[in-house]
């Protein structure tokens, strides 16, 4: 039987909220060290006034209305008035450089430019000259720095155009009408805009509703800028379907102390995340009493056993509860004490930390997907999880896997299982990519499935297991084929690693640039009593230093087969960052900038590796 979502459109998700739960708390926004939550009815009362705020300028059905700012009551308010005037919304990051910016609204032909503050306004407004087609650059938060509003240089506030507009019904858009243009990260190229309808999303959110059931009680603190699918999707509108409030993060920094505040039920999060708190509690447990870590240790296997459903005896029961109530109670504090699971996204999270927040108590949910599926192609929910897999595709949604279109890795040793690029179908599946024929063209598969660009396989029964990407793949001199990242994932995890970047493209085997977290480094020199050069390119260079990561590199590449190990690896103090250009801003590694930028200093390793090798042969023919 066909798949009939709930939703046809974000439209749909909007009317039914706002008139089920009109009286419920929805956003919450703290001011003056005071948390306030604007209801379901205040928030649609908003969104009708900004309307007709839009209407007022020109902004008609089809038009598209750009928003460059981190999340806020506005980016929704604006983005549903959008919605429901039939324009169609284009959100971009705060982060991104301003010819980014300029980019996009260039491409899209922007009528209106949103952004987030004056800051953001002085770099945007040089835009107005060259492009004479928007009708107004409008700043949220601040005035204008002294410029007219609504004057002859298009510049206005978010507050004069909602008080301007007169009312504007609601238009109903049909479900194959643009609802959002999200462009994706640019790691590989130029940025591509990928159009996704009313109904690819709102089928999204409503398969979702066929595995999951959240409460109307339940509250998250959104970190996850919405201005990524993921978040957007399936934080803010499938939230919103449930009647559930959400609270608005302060910012990056401000993500633990929030927590504490807000005390979620739920979490949206990304393995970044996930991956702090687990090295941080690794290196607090590392500190404590040997007695204590092995009985910490008992509690995870007896969490082990319960997962996999074997029998677990009364006086392993009674350790795990004493554990709990003497340690994981307090990390579950850190999130405030409700949070009772997380859903994670956007990369791959490491079965070693999704087992220990398990084992801590909270739910963990992985799921899979890309911008160009709404985002949501696959998760783990109540009835059906396993843990290291993203999960079952939802509802509607189907997977195919092309062993063809894999280098060298359609089976697996061993087995019998098929490993191939992941190709997807379903009412999720995107329409297109803006303006880019060719490469819409080049995505789907002829028979209409959307090529993801990423390796993995399905097991016997039915779950999704992610192996790679395929661009990232590359080959060595020998022949043999490397996917980079699931050793770099399990280097991450490492106390002293802040991030890294395995190379050997062509080359005769695989090199690291190491990016060290220099203060972790600097407390284990005051453990251990070391007299550690204070530059940090002199304590990188140091050998007992260097001595660190060789036997990190070496404990965490013990599963992997020999030609995926690190033959030689440099140390650097500065992390790749947006700022420097080296992560989007959804915070994916921009290999060929790395590459670009490092380049001399990855030729450097091989040169050496040579010469140790020469040194080693000559020493051993004397």
């Amino acid at each position: 039987m066909q798949y009939s979502p709930r939703y046809k459109t974000l439209c749909d998700i909007f009317e039914d909220a706002v008139t089920q739960h009109g009286s419920r708390e929805l956003f919450g926004t703290k001011s003056g060290g005071e948390w306030r939550f604007t209801t379901y009815a205040e928030f649609g009362v908003l969104v009708d006034r900004m309307r007709g705020g839009l209407s007022s300028i020109g902004v008609e059905r089809g038009d598209r209305v750009a928003m460059v700012s981190n999340n806020r009551v506005e980016w929704a308010v604006t983005a549903f008035a959008c919605y429901t005037l039939g324009a169609v919304f284009v959100p971009m990051y705060e982060a991104q450089s301003p010819s980014e910016w300029e980019f996009v609204a260039r491409e899209c032909e922007a009528k209106v430019l949103f952004v987030a503050n004056g800051s953001a306004l002085a770099k945007a407004k040089p835009f107005l000259a060259t492009m004479p087609w928007l009708r107004a650059l409008v700043v949220i938060a601040g005035e204008p720095n002294g410029a007219p509003t609504g004057g002859a240089d298009r510049v206005t506030t978010y507050g004069a155009l909602l008080d301007s507009g007169t009312a504007v019904p609601r238009v109903q858009p049909a479900p194959d009408e643009t609802a959002v243009i999200i462009y994706t990260s640019g790691t590989t190229g130029t940025p591509k805009g990928v159009v996704l309808t009313h109904l690819n999303i709102a089928a999204n959110v409503s398969s979702v509703h066929s595995v999951f059931e959240f409460k109307s009680s339940e509250r998250s603190l959104a970190f996850l800028p919405w201005a990524h699918v993921f978040g957007q999707t399936a934080e803010l509108y499938l939230l919103m379907s449930f009647g559930a409030s959400m609270a608005l993060c302060e910012g990056p920094d401000k993500i633990l102390d929030n927590l504490a505040e807000v005390r979620p039920t739920l979490l949206f999060s990304v393995p970044r995340v996930f991956n702090k708190l687990y090295v941080a509690v690794e290196q607090q447990l590392a500190a404590k009493p040997k007695a204590l870590r092995r009985l910490v240790a008992a509690a995870l296997t007896v969490a082990a056993k319960e997962r996999a459903g074997r029998p677990v005896r009364l006086h392993e029961r009674v350790l795990r509860a004493l554990i709990d109530k003497i340690v994981f109670e307090k990390v579950r504090a850190r999130f405030g004490g409700r949070l009772r699971f997380t859903v994670s996204g956007s990369a791959a999270l490491s079965q070693e930390v999704a087992e220990f927040i398990d084992s801590l108590g909270i739910m963990v949910y992985e799921g899979y997907g890309l911008t160009e599926t709404s985002p949501v192609v696959s998760v783990n929910f109540p009835q059906a999880r396993v843990i290291g897999s993203v999960g079952k595709p939802l509802p509607g949604v189907r997977v195919a896997i092309d062993a063809d279109a894999v280098q060298d890795r359609a089976t697996s040793a061993g087995t019998s299982r098929v490993e191939g690029e992941i190709v997807v179908y379903g009412p999720n599946v995107m329409k297109a990519y803006f303006k880019r024929p060719e490469e819409t063209q080049a995505i789907f598969a002829p028979d209409g499935g959307l090529r993801t660009g990423d390796m993995g396989y399905l097991d016997a029964a039915g779950f999704l297991f992610i192996t790679g990407r395929i661009k990232e793949q590359y080959k060595l001199e020998n022949g043999k084929y490397v996917v980079p990242s699931p050793l770099e994932e399990q280097l991450k995890l490492s106390p002293y690693v802040a991030n890294v970047m395995i190379y050997g493209d062509n080359r005769p085997y695989n090199v690291a640039l190491v990016v060290a977290n220099v203060p972790a480094l600097a407390k284990w020199a005051q453990a251990e009593r070391l007299n550690l050069p204070t530059e940090v390119d002199a304590m990188l260079s140091d050998e007992r230093v260097r001595s660190i990561f060789v036997r990190e590199i070496a404990r965490c590449s013990a599963s992997f087969k020999a030609y995926e190990s690190i033959v030689d690896f440099a140390l650097i103090g500065t992390d790749f960052s947006t700022e420097n250009g080296m992560l989007t801003p959804k915070q994916s590694l921009r290999r060929r900038r790395v590459l670009d930028a490092y380049a001399s200093l990855f030729d450097q390793l091989y040169v050496r590796s040579k010469d140790k090798s020469r040194r080693a042969t000559s020493g051993s023919a004397t």
